[in-house]
């Protein structure tokens, strides 16, 4: 195993030998965060730690009852007063998605951030969104594509900010974006489909900034990743084999608490004068945990040709156009 040196040597610089930790926060009181996903892993974890600085926090998710828990769970560990509430949202629905964001401008004053951390994995057979789209393409890409479309004017409001929570699993597939067949119809594998769900999630979020240099838009966009985490993202959707593989990954020593995969997320979200066309996270053994700082960005990301044409895809799929 080869460590990733120079991004682990950039977080010394810039945080220290731990790199980033919560350690670095001050006080986050006014400040509004929402996060997708927050009811369990690295949402919650990254909720916890918002709220425990005096931010308020607003969770999209689409379980009801365990976001009510969730929101129990964080009162009883944090105070009563605790600034957390939840809207429902259900990413593989846009109806659902236009409805939460359309309360969210409604009921919410201001976003901060935005941070795009609710994903579906290694979903073993092949399953559909309401929309059409493969699962996990159209929850974790065009979901949040479109969310970010309506809450953009109301982020930039705020001069705040988007984050979008990749996974190392973008160099992992075939490492660009099955145009010709994006549901996968003929050659369904379930890592390859994720693998294109997060990478084109991080497509969309660089061409994003491409589009918002050269206009008066002051709205920040950064991608990071949880490394290897602890959560609940493989469930009973994936195969037996992942299940168990997983489980038995989760017990090494290098992979790390949920806790600890929400930092990169927390950090996008908080610290200043980071490079927004970077890509951050765990820097130590296959940046599957470590200190948090700036990771390699593989440069297939960027490729233009993709990224223009993934944008418009994107715009026709979800029904959302940007105007910039």
């Amino acid at each position: 195993m080869i460590k990733n040196e120079k991004a682990e040597n950039m977080a010394d610089k810039r945080f220290g030998t731990k790199g980033w930790t919560p350690e670095q926060l001050y006080s986050l009181v006014g400040k509004t965060y929402l996060i997708t996903g927050a009811n369990a892993g690295a949402g919650f974890e990254a909720a916890k730690i918002l709220l425990g600085k005096g931010a308020e926090v607003v969770m999209l998710n689409r379980n009801e009852k365990k976001s009510n828990k969730a929101m129990d769970d964080l009162k009883a560990e944090l105070g009563a007063n605790a600034k957390v509430s939840f809207i429902k949202m259900d990413l593989a629905e846009f109806s659902s998605v236009r409805d939460a964001a359309a309360e969210v401008n409604r009921t919410v004053s201001k976003i901060d951030a935005l941070i795009c951390n609710a994903a579906v994995a290694q979903i073993a057979k092949q399953e559909l969104t309401p929309e059409g789209h493969e699962s996990q393409l159209g929850i974790n890409h065009y979901g949040h594509f479109l969310l970010v479309n309506l809450l953009f004017d109301k982020v930039e409001q705020s001069k705040g900010r988007i984050v979008v929570v990749a996974s190392e699993g973008y160099k992992m597939g075939l490492k660009t974006i099955q145009f010709e067949d994006l549901n996968f119809d003929k050659n369904y594998n379930p890592m390859n489909a994720y693998c294109q769900s997060k990478l084109a999630q991080m497509m969309f979020a660089y061409e994003l900034q491409n589009r918002i240099k050269g206009t008066n838009k002051e709205v920040e966009v950064y991608v990071c990743h949880p490394g290897a985490s602890r959560t609940s993202l493989i469930n009973e959707k994936a195969s037996r084999r992942d299940r168990i593989l997983f489980s038995i990954l989760s017990l090494l020593p290098i992979v790390q608490s949920a806790e600890k995969g929400s930092y990169p997320e927390v950090m996008c979200a908080t610290e200043d004068n980071l490079k927004q066309q970077a890509y951050y996270g765990p820097t130590g053994t296959m940046n599957w945990s470590g200190p948090v700082g700036e990771c390699k960005l593989e440069p297939f990301v960027l490729d233009k040709t993709v990224l223009t044409e993934l944008w418009q895809v994107s715009e026709k799929e979800t029904n959302c156009t940007w105007n910039f």
